[in-house]
């Protein structure tokens, strides 16, 4: 397992459960702050709930695992937000409010992870809006942007708490090529700013275009590029 110098994530002999099953077994690696990770696999070889269980929406309880300075094991349900506050997820399918608009859309965030001071509130949503390139979507519902745009939307919420790691299951599944290169050259320049991200995908030439580390959910195990060599298909 490599050793990283400034883990942001740290397992080792971590069971992935999903309800009973276990789906992967002894998982042990580490991701350094500031690193970026591809997370490949087929569909359910447990790619989804190793990001579940990172974020504490599934309990790890055989191992030993640390995100972002909270242990894992016996995470009481009171710190799962103290938690969460220190990552960022990016979902596929946006999960943004419809009835409300972008500018809105954050503020809930905001409002919901304790922030005070409506000027410090409006500051922060300008900010991450002008470092995704939507300085004048504030005011737009969701339903007026293109998909990529709404990605975006999706990928400023994340930042709002300036998290040390963004957490993204593929964030360009439902976009067009032109787009998700768009995107990934985004998740680039987060990425080189300093936080670290792990990304989900079944975009094999993403992981060509960019090339990064990569951990490879297969056969019950998570295998690691920086380990051993690995042959990536979309099989």
């Amino acid at each position: 397992m490599p050793t990283a110098a400034n883990p942001v994530i740290e397992l080792h002999d971590a069971y992935i459960m999903q309800d009973v099953n276990t789906v992967l077994q002894k998982v042990s690696f580490a991701l350094d702050k500031g690193e970026f990770a591809y997370l490949v696999g087929r569909t359910g070889s447990g790619k989804s709930s190793l990001l579940k269980t990172i974020y504490a929406d599934l309990p790890l309880g055989v191992g030993a695992g640390t995100v972002a300075g909270f242990a894992l094991p016996r995470l009481s349900s009171g710190k799962v937000p103290m938690l969460r506050r220190k990552l960022g997820i990016i979902f596929q399918d946006f999960q943004l409010l419809f009835d409300r608009t972008v500018a809105d859309n954050l503020l809930f965030v905001l409002n919901a992870t304790g922030w005070k001071g409506k000027s410090l509130k409006k500051q922060r949503i300008s900010d991450v809006l002008m470092r995704v390139g939507l300085s004048n979507a504030g005011s737009k519902m969701p339903h007026q942007l293109s998909g990529g745009e709404q990605q975006r939307v999706v990928i400023a919420r994340a930042l709002l708490n300036e998290p040390l790691l963004l957490l993204a299951d593929e964030p360009t599944g439902n976009l067009d090529p032109d787009v998700t290169d768009s995107i990934m050259r985004l998740f680039m320049e987060i990425n080189n700013a300093g936080t670290a991200v792990l990304m989900a995908t079944h975009n094999y030439q993403l992981i060509k275009n960019y090339p990064k580390r990569v951990l490879q959910c297969k056969d019950g195990q998570l295998l690691d590029s920086t380990v051993l060599p690995m042959e990536l298909s979309g099989n």
